[in-house]
């Protein structure tokens, strides 16, 4: 499945009746629009530059509604912040373990990931959520010394 831009998923959720104020409409732009994976502290802030009378918990149930209607993802690490991604085609994530930065890349064929022992079990798969913990880029580059430890 191919990521729904803006314009689609607002037709989408306009065809199912559900009422888009512009606060809902601006928060739903800048997760289709945007490669992060922002927190809802960072949508706050962030939407909060073009809506500077918007409140936090505005945010928080409008992200939890576009979340309910499958429109975008809640990714959950535990203690740490939710995060949220716009981008509602099938993807895995990479997970930086130093910076907490989450990449999307492509997920390898289903047949890859629902393997003959999840057939076995007799477990029917509705979804799945791949994501691979390591060290970005960026913090390899500034930590020369984790390459010498990997080996």
């Amino acid at each position: 499945m191919k990521r729904k831009s803006y314009s689609q998923s607002l037709a989408d959720l306009k065809g199912r009746g559900i009422r888009l104020t512009p606060q809902r409409q601006i928060i739903l732009q800048y997760l289709k629009e945007t490669e992060e994976h922002p927190t809802a502290e960072q949508v706050y802030h962030k939407i909060g530059e073009q809506f500077p009378g918007i409140s936090l918990a505005t945010v928080y149930n409008t992200l939890n509604m576009l979340k309910e209607l499958g429109v975008i993802r809640e990714l959950s690490y535990g203690d740490v912040s939710s995060r949220y991604d716009g981008n509602d085609s099938e993807h895995a994530h990479l997970v930086c373990e130093h910076c907490a930065q989450v990449l999307d890349i492509a997920s390898p064929p289903e047949e890859a990931v629902l393997t003959k022992n999840v057939q076995q079990a007799g477990f029917t798969v509705s979804s799945y959520r791949l994501e691979y913990y390591g060290t970005c880029a960026s913090c390899a580059q500034s930590a020369p010394y984790q390459k010498d430890h990997a080996s």
